[in-house]
């Protein structure tokens, strides 16, 4: 226990010194910081840089930033470096960020697959250090702003969730708003409008060091391929900082449906408007199209918005049954994207223990659990968790290859010799042999479960 608290104050030591010169401000003591917290309006605090160079605001930022890990940016360096690189620089950072001289470096370019399988989405990697310092100014300003955003929107706000915004969406849609606008916005990321965004940002800040700060992030400019270039527009996904900037820019549109009285949720740049009728909704997308695309400098992509029912659409995941009683349910395409990773873990056994590949797919399993557990159809939990045990039993039927080994594999597990035999010695394939009865007694439920696989039903 004293090891890890001496590990601790040797990664905080950066922090204490820069407490030390704090202590020798005055305007930058603790009644000075404490009176800027307590700041009721976001535009009142024209030293916020201060605020954010605080110790336990930058103690806060460091554990964040290490519980998160993450890959390294284009400097290389890792987390579990960061600590030592601030015992030795912390100084000359404070000093950059206090004088308005801090320069963010280009954010490491990288492609991931969309969760929808519609192609590549482009992340924007910043280098640990200035993951670190955005960080510490988004734990400032977030408590400044986020207090003054709208109730219709739950991404990326503390406090809210996936879960809520569904279940408010199947609110809407039980009072009789049978209808949706569905609005994707095209590569909204990449491309918001610099001067439209910092606009945004001034009418809260006065800080000028700090506007600077966060125009200099937005202008660090991308690597890929081993060349920079510049953002003229965008805001990488990849950085701590970015949700909180969308979400700045996607209040004006929260406010302008708000004042036109509509029932709406947004999750991030996911936008539903319930209406009552498809006539009401076709006339709710060419006005809000409008809106999007004059005022907000943004495009909205035609292929994939539509005004429809919600049971045709998929919301976060989600989606709603018909009939009398409304339920949520899994979106099919959620369903597809499940069953096509746990293809790949069970198939990719082939070149690992079973014992990792248990542990792959527990991982996996218990997030998708923790995220889709919310549906209302406990039967299609059941279906989808049947099937995975019987994906893991084909890996074990494959790792063991020939009938030698099977017949051994399932007599030591317990299974007679003659129905081992034919199990063994069966033409079919590893799907067909999976549900056999020799199979499901040697690679039984509770057996899987003690394993560490874990069941997608509550209870199981």
């Amino acid at each position: 226990m004293s090891g890890k608290r001496q590990n601790d104050q040797k990664q905080l030591a950066f922090l204490l010194e820069a407490e030390g010169e704090a202590r020798g401000n005055q305007a930058e003591g603790s009644e000075t910081l404490r009176a800027e917290r307590a700041a009721e309006s976001p535009a009142e605090s024209q030293r916020l840089l201060e605020v954010v160079v605080d110790r336990e605001n930058m103690r806060a930022a460091l554990k964040r930033v290490r519980a998160n890990a993450g890959s390294p940016g284009i400097d290389g360096m890792t987390v579990d470096k960061l600590p030592e690189y601030l015992n030795q620089h912390w100084p000359t950072i404070r000093e950059q960020l206090l004088s308005g001289t801090y320069q963010p470096q280009a954010v490491q370019r990288v492609e991931i697959e969309k969760q929808d399988g519609s192609g590549m989405r482009k992340l924007g990697i910043p280098t640990v250090l200035d993951r670190f310092i955005q960080q510490a100014v988004l734990q400032v300003l977030q408590r400044r702003w986020d207090p003054t955003f709208s109730e219709h929107s739950y991404g990326f706000r503390p406090g809210r969730s996936t879960r809520e915004a569904v279940s408010q969406a199947q609110q809407y849609i039980g009072e009789g708003y049978g209808w949706v606008v569905d609005f994707d916005l095209e590569k909204f990321f990449d491309r918001v409008n610099h001067d439209k965004l910092m606009g945004q940002v001034a009418k809260r800040i006065t800080d000028r060091r700090m506007l600077k700060l966060i125009r200099a992030f937005l202008n660090a400019g991308v690597m890929e391929g081993g060349l920079v270039s510049p953002t003229v527009e965008g805001t990488p996904q990849g950085g701590p900082l970015s949700p909180l900037l969308s979400n700045l820019v996607l209040d004006e549109l929260d406010r302008e449906l708000e004042a036109r009285g509509h029932r709406f949720v947004r999750y991030a740049d996911d936008c539903n408007i319930y209406v009552r009728s498809e006539r009401a909704g076709q006339r709710v997308m060419e006005s809000v199209k409008r809106f999007i695309t004059t005022k907000l400098k943004l495009k909205v992509n035609e292929s994939k918005s539509a005004v429809a029912k919600p049971q045709q659409r998929k919301f976060l995941g989600f989606s709603f049954t018909s009939g009398k009683e409304l339920k949520r349910k899994i979106a099919p395409q959620a369903i597809h994207r499940f069953k096509e990773r746990i293809r790949e873990i069970t198939l990719g056994a082939k070149g690992q223990s079973m014992k990792q590949t248990i542990e792959e797919l527990a991982q996996y399993v218990q997030g998708w659990r923790g995220y889709f557990g919310f549906c209302e159809t406990p039967s299609v939990l059941q279906g989808l968790d049947s099937w995975v045990r019987r994906r893991v039993r084909c890996a074990y039927w494959r790792q063991w290859r020939t009938g030698r080994k099977r017949f051994a594999e399932l007599v030591q597990r317990g299974v007679r010799g003659r129905l081992a035999a034919n199990t063994a010695g069966a033409h079919g394939g590893p799907w067909h042999v999976s549900q056999s009865p020799a199979l499901d007694q040697a690679l039984s439920n509770a057996y899987l479960a003690s394993l560490g696989l874990p069941s997608l039903v509550e209870g199981r």
